[in-house]
């Protein structure tokens, strides 16, 4: 008789995190992956205490350390005049009050450092979902090229289009909200001159829409600079898409010098139109369940999306220990009970990034940055 198989749908930082999460507690897992190879997809990563501390416990926060930089402080500063309205410490204070310190890197790096800590043969790539059924005693998958997979545990992992969602629940609706996002590296030797390169530094704009965010990467050798303005005439969304800088430069022509300086380093710059999406009242039926920005996709604002999906894949991992993949009432009972731990936290926070207010002039980042997804009380 073969082993209970947990199969995990997207390849994506929620879905490998939750992959080894299962492996340390001795469960079969697959992971499968549409796209037919790993690249180097995307610029940067923004991994809050939280986020750190949930890695740390899943044995990869050490490499991590090696490759990402360690912000000194998190600063907002006002659009024209400059003026710093809230500065929290973090690097070492952040440790020494959450435990973990924030981590800022190339999204890569991340990915590698979860790839590695995965076996081959776990991952399994070219498996685009075509169809999601579910059996008293299994879920069936149907993947594009017509092969077909049956597991015993369906974890949608699969993104803001996720196929296992609309399996499940039929197709959403997003919002565009009228705001279009920007993302550019650039080398720090670039930005001589430009204060507080090593840390997390926001400019408010003169709306909520408007902003630049900058942070270091890559030990402090990069820079990774991310700014949105209000555009209606884009609604493309997507995170490899070219957009031109001489758009990104005039959007922001006002600003402070020292922040039109940063506009002024990037030679190309990555675009996307962002949407919008209500909190999920239901992640869960049955064997399946959804995972990170497949229930709750995140507005940027609070750099909580990667972070909430890490955290997922601890609680879940921790409901499902010790439970009998074979018992239906099991399974779902487990699933259940991991939605209701983790839905009112990461709609709290689904909400707050739509607001573009966290921390403007201070207050408190405890309840976002102090979570333990180890330790917090299940439901």
């Amino acid at each position: 008789m073969a082993s209970p198989l947990i199969g995990i749908t997207g390849a994506g930082i929620g879905g490998l995190a939750a992959a080894i999460a299962l492996r340390r507690l001795g469960f079969e897992v697959a992971v499968f992956e549409q796209a037919a190879q790993f690249a180097r997809v995307g610029a940067d990563i923004n991994l809050t205490p939280n986020a750190v501390r949930a890695l740390d416990g899943l044995g990869v926060g050490e490499a991590l350390r090696e490759t990402a930089a360690q912000p000194t402080y998190r600063i907002s500063r006002m659009w024209d005049s400059g003026e710093v309205t809230s500065k929290l410490e973090m690097a070492r204070a952040a440790e020494e009050s959450y435990g973990a310190p924030q981590l800022t890197m190339h999204r890569a790096d991340l990915m590698q450092a979860l790839e590695n800590a995965l076996p081959a043969g776990v991952v399994h790539l070219g498996n685009k979902v075509s169809t999601v059924e579910q059996g008293r005693d299994s879920v069936g998958l149907a993947f594009a090229d017509g092969t077909t997979h049956e597991v015993d545990v369906l974890i949608g992992a699969d993104g803001i289009h996720s196929a296992v969602r609309t399996a499940m629940f039929g197709p959403e609706h997003p919002d565009f909200t009228g705001v279009v996002a920007y993302r550019a590296v650039v080398p720090a030797q670039r930005l001589a001159g430009v204060p507080n390169l090593d840390a997390f530094t926001k400019w408010w704009g003169p709306a909520p829409e408007s902003q630049i965010v900058t942070f270091p990467l890559n030990r402090g050798r990069d820079i990774f600079i991310f700014a949105t303005t209000p555009q209606d005439s884009w609604r493309h969304e997507s995170w490899t898409t070219p957009g031109s800088v001489d758009e990104l430069r005039a959007a922001y022509v006002d600003f402070h010098p020292e922040a039109r300086a940063l506009l002024e380093a990037c030679d190309s710059v990555l675009k996307s139109a962002l949407y919008v999406r209500d909190p999920l009242p239901v992640w869960s039926t049955g064997r399946v369940t959804l995972l990170g920005d497949a229930c709750h996709p995140m507005m940027p604002f609070m750099a909580q999306g990667a972070g909430m999906a890490i955290e997922d894949a601890v609680v879940l991992s921790r409901h499902l220990s010790g439970v009998d993949l074979s018992t239906q009432a099991s399974v779902s009972q487990a699933l259940q009970r991991y939605e209701q731990s983790r839905r009112e936290r990461t709609a709290r926070v689904q909400i707050g990034s739509r607001g573009n207010n966290w921390l403007k002039a201070g207050g408190n980042a405890d309840w976002v940055y102090a979570y333990d997804a180890w330790q917090v009380p299940l439901a």
